[in-house]
């Protein structure tokens, strides 16, 4: 290895920092993976700064942990949230080549990087290659930690290519044998994307590729989860190209909606082996349904054309409070919880990968990591489907419901409970599921509203004639009612 890479740690020059920030303050906002799109960013914090190659050569390489300050709102005086920590990787050179050109984030002008290019070095070979050499060795540097699984091997010199389509992340792969997944926004805690994996291989479940290697930094006695390296499933490809190929060309998909729910059934029973369950009951649904009450007089009052349907919406929590109010209980474990067709890779031979377990990266870690129904992940992949058909040029009707009743159908034959003979829980998770879709197109993707809107409408068709009884949970004089 290098001795950039053996050194237990580099000086970085003083005012690092002040030095990037009016450039960081542009190129920020404009990735895929900045979580604080529409609000300005008022400043920056340096949370951690390593030097993975020595300042002053003929470029350098940083690694930063740095908070993006924002205010709650765009308006004047708003209160800040707690700011988000983004893992940077920033070269520096005196000019890019033209290879280089779309990972520019600026020339400094001020402070100890004046006069030099700095870039997003993820687009540079070189600095890949420094990331894979210190996973192989397993190298402390600052505060970094590079760790990895003893029976695997990794052998160097594979050549890194980074995967340029938009993604949450950032991905690396090396020579089509491993990827490196780089969590770009980051919280101290236990990181599902590593956890759940490692426990799935530990017992031997072989529909999750299982962690290789892994990047993390230990900060004022918290553990950061940085980056998974994984095998690379050479040749697959993601459900959501697989669906939409297959629209075009007007070829059944039920099979292979019924391979992935048989997956996806492994995997849960996988996870309720490996980590622990629990039994929701009244108190524990009640918590659950005031959620999802809470969330849907929230997008009512963000997404007008959701209020006509506010009511038949409620129906569906409404019930499934009136089961647990009764004595129904119901299992909970460890799941995906985020669970779509691009979530999944099928490989050359037909067999379906889950990927990704990070969660929703909206939602705080600890309630990723809390144990839900596992119909949660099951109500995820229904409403993918649906996407899929609303994305076709073409409509294909009844292909979703095809795909939909075929997944349903491969996880009773894995896990050995279909889905939809708990039709309350499951509508109410589906219900939840389209309620949020509904407020992200609206905020992001306008032009996609029509897709969760569809949903929302057969959702609310499905509701049971409202009984003369007052509702379990009524709506709350604090929440604006739609």
């Amino acid at each position: 290895m290098s001795e950039a890479v053996t050194r237990s740690s580099l000086s970085t020059p003083p005012g690092l920092l002040a030095s990037l920030e009016p450039l960081l303050r542009d190129w920020l906002p404009r990735q895929r993976w900045f979580a604080g799109k529409g609000r300005p960013v008022t400043g920056f914090s340096m949370v951690a700064a390593t030097a993975l190659l020595p300042p002053g050569g003929t470029r350098g390489l940083y690694h930063l942990l740095v908070r993006a300050h924002q205010p709650l709102t765009p308006a004047r005086g708003a209160p800040e949230q707690p700011a988000d920590c983004y893992q940077l990787l920033i070269g520096e050179r005196e000019a890019l080549p033209p290879r280089l050109a779309p990972a520019l984030i600026g020339h400094v002008t001020g402070g100890p990087l004046a006069g030099r290019t700095v870039y997003d070095a993820l687009y540079d070979p070189r600095p890949c290659e420094l990331l894979l050499e210190a996973l192989r060795t397993g190298a402390r540097i600052g505060a970094l930690r590079f760790e990895r699984d003893s029976g695997t091997e990794i052998r160097s010199g594979l050549v890194p290519r980074l995967i340029t389509s938009e993604q949450s992340n950032s991905s690396v792969v090396y020579g089509d044998t491993f990827i490196l997944k780089l969590l770009r926004r980051v919280v101290p805690g236990v990181n599902p994307d590593l956890e759940l994996p490692r426990a799935l291989a530990r017992e031997g479940c072989d529909r999750v590729p299982a962690p290789t290697a892994w990047m993390r930094a230990e900060l004022s006695g918290e553990p950061y989860v940085l980056g998974v390296l994984q095998p690379f499933v050479q040749g697959a490809a993601d459900g959501w190209d697989l669906a939409l190929r297959g629209l075009a060309k007007g070829e059944d998909f039920a099979a292979a909606a019924r391979a992935l729910g048989r997956a996806t059934a492994e995997v849960h029973t996988a996870l309720a082996r490996a980590l622990p369950t629990v039994t929701l009951g009244h108190t524990q649904v009640r918590q659950q349904v005031e959620g999802m009450l809470e969330r849907l007089d929230a997008a009512a009052q963000a997404v007008p054309t959701l209020r006509p349907y506010a009511p038949a919406l409620r129906s569906a929590f409404d019930a499934l409070a009136e089961l647990a109010a009764e004595g129904s209980t119901w299992t909970a474990q460890r799941v995906h919880g985020d669970l779509h067709l691009g979530q999944c890779l099928r490989s050359p031979s037909g067999q379906w990968w889950l990927i990704d377990f990070e969660g929703e990266p909206s939602k705080p870690l600890a309630e990723r990591r809390m144990p839900q129904p596992p119909v949660r992940d099951v109500a995820g992949m229904l409403r993918s489907f649906d996407y899929a058909a609303h994305s076709a040029e073409h409509p294909a009707p009844g292909w979703a419901e095809a795909c939909r009743a075929a997944y349903c159908t491969g996880y009773a034959e894995a896990g050995g409970a279909d889905p939809r003979t708990d039709p309350v829980l499951l509508r109410a998770y589906e219900t939840d599921k389209a309620i949020y879709e509904v407020v992200y197109e609206a905020r992001h993707r306008p032009d996609w509203l029509p897709v969760p809107m569809a949903a929302i409408r057969r959702l609310a068709a499905d509701a049971p004639p409202a009984p003369p009884s007052t509702p379990v949970f009524p709506p709350s004089p604090r929440r604006p009612r739609p």
